[in-house]
């Protein structure tokens, strides 16, 4: 968002909580509307974000009994123009901050709220600073603080589901290069390994959990998932073992159901801020660079911020509650008691019950249009 503001020459300035930007355990994928978001804001930068990452050509579907029950070449190259690249987090960030000054990002600012009138916006930081400007787009998250003053609609909905995931490098001849491998069981867990590239392997593990219990400390992450996912087949166990348990992150599955308005007066929210998925479609990242595209031609045009958010969300409000709703009914299907049987099915008909939905999501192109 900053960049593609900049872009605009305006004085676009990011307040992170985070203390210091280090690398996180987790692996994301860009698709094809997001890089085609993405090279528009910076072009050029989809070329960096390739050779830094892996461009998967083929899922694998197994029981967690390790028995292939589907497979699956990806073809977003040949149809869209643009790969399913999978890429560690961290890389993803230090390239986008590469196309920023360093000056402008402001660690150790965790937004406690904020106040405005018709002349700007006042933001309140926990560090007792407070930041005026005449904008504020609140891009913090499932958990945004800059929603709770603005919505205030409490916390997210638990979807009954923990999640855990750690990147590491690792080898295992099960684990191919530019691939996806997937495992499930019939009792609501499912595995993941992704290739990242470089002899990185994200990897991410889910089971249904009615009570949503954190672990207390980082060898009880490890101890947990070790019990949870004891009789699956290798490589489940080999690549738990020489998991650092500082290195893996436990969470539970949240989303929010989609809102009537995101945005009011000079005060407005940019992906999972305003429209957070639960993690199966891969959209999350890529709808919240499509924002930030459509917002910068928004301020662009508009007459005025207030016109420019209407417009905004006017936008982006019906494709995002689309990606919503259908990733949340999916997400829920797949850790039903026969989810070995749908996900093999869905991979099956993916090409015939799926065609629509996937061109109209990976079809997405970032427009110059005129917003009045």
């Amino acid at each position: 968002m900053v960049i593609a503001l900049r872009n605009l020459d305006i004085n676009a300035q990011v307040y992170e909580k985070a203390h210091c930007l280090r690398p996180v355990g987790a692996g994301l994928s860009l698709l094809p509307n997001g890089l085609n978001s993405l090279e528009v804001i910076s072009p050029g930068i989809t070329k960096t974000l390739k050779s830094a990452g892996s461009q998967t050509h083929k899922l694998n579907l197994h029981k967690s009994t390790g028995e292939l029950i589907g497979q699956k070449s990806v073809t977003l190259q040949e149809k869209y123009g643009q790969p399913m690249l999978q890429i560690r987090w961290s890389q993803l960030q230090d390239i986008l901050a590469s196309q920023l000054p360093p000056d402008i990002i402001h660690l150790d600012h965790r937004c406690i709220g904020f106040n405005q009138n018709h002349q700007g916006v006042e933001v309140s930081f926990d560090n007792n600073t407070t930041v005026k400007a005449d904008l504020l787009i609140g891009a913090d998250g499932l958990n945004s603080a800059v929603r709770q003053t603005l919505i205030g609609d409490g916390e997210p909905c638990y979807a009954g589901r923990m999640s855990w995931r750690a990147v590491i490098r690792y080898s295992h001849p099960k684990l191919l290069a530019n691939e996806v491998m997937s495992m499930t069981a019939p009792d609501g867990k499912i595995f993941g390994f992704f290739d990242l590239g470089s002899g990185y392997v994200f990897w991410s593990a889910a089971t249904l959990c009615p009570e949503g219990n954190i672990s207390p400390n980082p060898t009880a992450i490890k101890s947990r998932l070790q019990e949870k996912f004891a009789d699956w087949a290798e490589p489940v166990q080999e690549i738990l073992q020489v998991t650092n348990p500082e290195d893996i992150v436990e969470r539970p599955i949240c989303d929010r159901p989609p809102l009537e308005n995101w945005s009011q007066s000079r005060v407005t929210l940019l992906g999972d801020a305003a429209h957070p998925m639960v993690p199966l479609l891969g959209q999350g990242a890529n709808t919240a660079f499509e924002d930030a595209w459509e917002l910068s031609q928004c301020l662009r045009h508009a007459v005025n911020i207030e016109t420019a958010l209407t417009n905004y969300e006017n936008s982006r409000k019906p494709r995002t509650q689309v990606i919503q709703i259908r990733n949340a009914v999916q997400a829920k299907r797949a850790y039903e008691a026969d989810s070995e049987t749908y996900l093999s099915k869905m991979m099956q008909q993916a090409q015939l019950s799926d065609t629509e939905f996937e061109q109209w999501l990976y079809n997405y192109q970032p427009s110059v249009t005129s917003h009045s």
